[in-house]
C-alpha cells in the first residue's frame, strides 16, 4: 500500500506542455542573462548645451537604422520653432542694446523692419507655433539680413542664441517648403531641450559582438532641474562619457544667467568624479564644440574665464589654437587627478577632441571609445 501510495502520477500531456514551457522559460532567462553580461552600460553626462543630444543623434545614424520618414517628418515642429525663437532672441537683443548702450545706433533695426520684428517678437512668445510658411521664412530673410541683426549676432554669446541659428537662417527657403522633410543634417543641427531619459542600444563596429562591445548609452537633461534624475542610473555603469563644451569659456547659464558656463562644467565634472559608485567606472571626456573653438579663441581671450585666467597666448593662427586647447585640455587632467582619490586612480580616463555635428569624427571616437573598453576588459580578466 506503501508503494500504491509513492507512485508517480504519469504525466498527462498538459504536464508535459507545461514542464516544456518551464524550461523554454529557463533557457531564455539563461540566455538573456549571458547576452546582458556583454552588454555595456555608459552613461552620457555633461552640463546643458554641452552637445550630449547631439552625440546620441549620431550614435542613432552611425550606428541604428537612423530615422525613419516618421520621425524625420516629427522634427519639423521642432525646427521651425528653433527658427522663431532665434529671429525673436536677436529681434529682442538688439533693442535692449539699442536702448541701454552708449553708440548704440548700430542696433537699431531700419525703421521697415520694425514691424516685422515686432511680429515674429510675438509669435515667439506663443507655445504653438505656425508651420513656417514661404511668406513668414521671407520675412525672417529680411529681418536676418538687417544690419542691426547681424551686430547683434557677433554678440550671440551674450543672448543665448543658440548655435544653429546661421544654419538654419542660411536655409529658410528650403525649411519653408511646402513638402519639406527635414534631412539628417537638420535633425542634428535641432535643438530641443532632453528631459527625462532616453536610451539607445548600439556597436561601434557592428552587430557581431567578436568584433566589438554591445553598449546600452543612455542620455539625460543636462540643465540643473534635470540632474536629480541622473542619481538612479549611476549604478552598473561600465563608462561615463562626459561632454564639456570647451567653446563655451565665455558664456553664461540658460538656467542661470549669473554663472560661467565652464565654471559649471568644472564643478560638475568634479562633482561626478567622486561619486562613490564610480569607483571603478571608466571616464571618457569627450572636449565637445571644438570647431567652435578653433573659431572664437583667436578672438575671445581664453582667460575671460575665472578657470582659464592664468592662461598666456603663446602664438598666433593654427599654433594658438593648439596651445589653447592644450591648456583646456591639461586644465581637466588636472581636475580629474586632484579629484580621484588614490584607491580609484586605476580606473580608464580618456580625452577626446570632439565636434559633435562631425560625423566621421564621431565614428572614429567611438571606435577609440571601444577598442578601450574592450583592452579594459580583457585587462580585467586577466587576459592581457
Amino acid at each position: 500500500m506503501g508503494l500504491l501510495c509513492s507512485r508517480q502520477r504519469p504525466l498527462t500531456e498538459a504536464d508535459a506542455k507545461e514542464k516544456s514551457q518551464a524550461a523554454e522559460i529557463e533557457r531564455r532567462i539563461a540566455q538573456e542573462s549571458k547576452i546582458e553580461k556583454h552588454i555595456h552600460k555608459l552613461l552620457l553626462l555633461g552640463a546643458g548645451e554641452s552637445g550630449k543630444s547631439t552625440i546620441f543623434k549620431q550614435i542613432k545614424l552611425l550606428f541604428q537604422t537612423g530615422f525613419d520618414e516618421a520621425e524625420l517628418m516629427s522634427y519639423i515642429s521642432v525646427i521651425h520653432a528653433n527658427v522663431y525663437q532665434t529671429i525673436k532672441l536677436l529681434y529682442d537683443g538688439s533693442k535692449e542694446f539699442a536702448q541701454n548702450e552708449e553708440g548704440s545706433s548700430k542696433y537699431v533695426i531700419s525703421p521697415d523692419n520694425q514691424d516685422i520684428g515686432e511680429k515674429f517678437s510675438q509669435i515667439g512668445d506663443r507655445f504653438d507655433y505656425p508651420r513656417l510658411s514661404k511668406e513668414l521664412a521671407q520675412e525672417i530673410e529680411t529681418l536676418w539680413k538687417d544690419d542691426a541683426i547681424q551686430e547683434t549676432y557677433a554678440r550671440a554669446n551674450e543672448l543665448q542664441v543658440p548655435e544653429c541659428t546661421h544654419y538654419f537662417m542660411e536655409n529658410l527657403h528650403r525649411l519653408s517648403d511646402t513638402n519639406y522633410i527635414p534631412t539628417k543634417e537638420d535633425v542634428l543641427y535641432s535643438r530641443v531641450r532632453t528631459t527625462g531619459v532616453v536610451e539607445i542600444q548600439f556597436s561601434p563596429v557592428g552587430d557581431s559582438r567578436k568584433s566589438g562591445e554591445v553598449y546600452r548609452l543612455f542620455d539625460v537633461g543636462g540643465q540643473k532641474n534635470e540632474r536629480r534624475k541622473w542619481i538612479h542610473l549611476f549604478e552598473g555603469v561600465t563608462a561615463v562619457i562626459f561632454c564639456a563644451a570647451i567653446s563655451e569659456y565665455d558664456q553664461t547659464l540658460f538656467e542661470d544667467e549669473n554663472k560661467n558656463r565652464m565654471m559649471e562644467t568644472r564643478e560638475l565634472f568634479d562633482w561626478v568624479l567622486k561619486q562613490p559608485c564610480f569607483e571603478k567606472t571608466s571616464f571618457l571626456l569627450f572636449l565637445n564644440k571644438f570647431d567652435i573653438f578653433e573659431k572664437k579663441v583667436t578672438k575671445v581671450p581664453l582667460n575671460v574665464c575665472e578657470w582659464f585666467k592664468d592662461y598666456q597666448p603663446i602664438a598666433t593662427g593654427k599654433q594658438e589654437i593648439e596651445h589653447a586647447y592644450e591648456f583646456v585640455k591639461k586644465k581637466f587632467e588636472e581636475l580629474y587627478f586632484q579629484s580621484t582619490t588614490p584607491d580609484r586612480v586605476d580606473r580608464v580616463f580618456k580625452i577626446y577632441r570632439t565636434t559633435a555635428l562631425d560625423q566621421k569624427l564621431v565614428k572614429k571616437t567611438f571606435k577609440l571609445v571601444d577598442e578601450t573598453l574592450r583592452r579594459r576588459n580583457l585587462i580585467e580578466a586577466g587576459l592581457l
